[in-house]
């Protein structure tokens, strides 16, 4: 996404390997792993959010072309690059049926959202988390996405890098 409106990276380390906190990115998503964030403020939007602070088999295979749902009632984000212990990046854009559905004719929204894995050492790892959105200028467009989601984006994603740190430490190895 060359020219993004709107734009943040966000990042942590972890006091985990790389093998260790990507089972908690793979299992990602609703109904599934959930986020690790506030889901009693994701489910007051009806997201339908269980953060699990376990890892869960049944959500530890992910391929290029399978969804994350964000909430029940939109479609899933399609993962692009699953590179286990490396990245995981999803892109949805409503011009081509994937992501939120368009609110208005001629609207469209198109996101990057990837994860990625930096092993510092082999007990320490430095999550990035990378967010891009381009979208049409139109004013609801821009109260919404400009104004509205880039604080909640912080909020909740701060949040979220902080829970998965929280899980990957408390379940991994112990040589730290």
């Amino acid at each position: 996404m060359p020219n993004p409106k709107l734009a943040a990276t966000h990042a942590i380390t972890i006091r985990a390997s790389a093998e260790e906190v990507w089972p908690w990115l793979v299992q990602m998503g609703q109904g599934k792993a959930g986020f690790y964030s506030y889901d009693r403020l994701e489910n007051l939007f009806g997201c339908d959010i269980h953060n699990a602070d376990r890892i869960l088999p049944q959500f530890q295979t992910l391929k290029p072309g399978d969804g994350i749902r964000l909430h029940p009632k939109m479609p899933p984000m399609p993962a692009v690059i699953v590179e286990p212990n490396r990245a995981l990046v999803l892109h949805g854009d409503t011009r081509v049926g994937s992501g939120p559905p368009v609110m208005k004719p001629g609207d469209y929204l198109n996101v990057l959202w990837g994860f990625y894995l930096q092993p510092i050492d082999e007990h320490s790892t430095r999550l990035i988390e990378r967010f891009r959105s381009d979208y049409n200028p139109s004013a609801f467009n821009r109260l919404m996405n400009g104004r509205i989601m880039e604080p909640v984006s912080f909020i909740m994603e701060r949040k979220m890098l902080l829970g998965i740190k929280e899980r990957a430490e408390r379940q991994g190895t112990g040589h730290r």
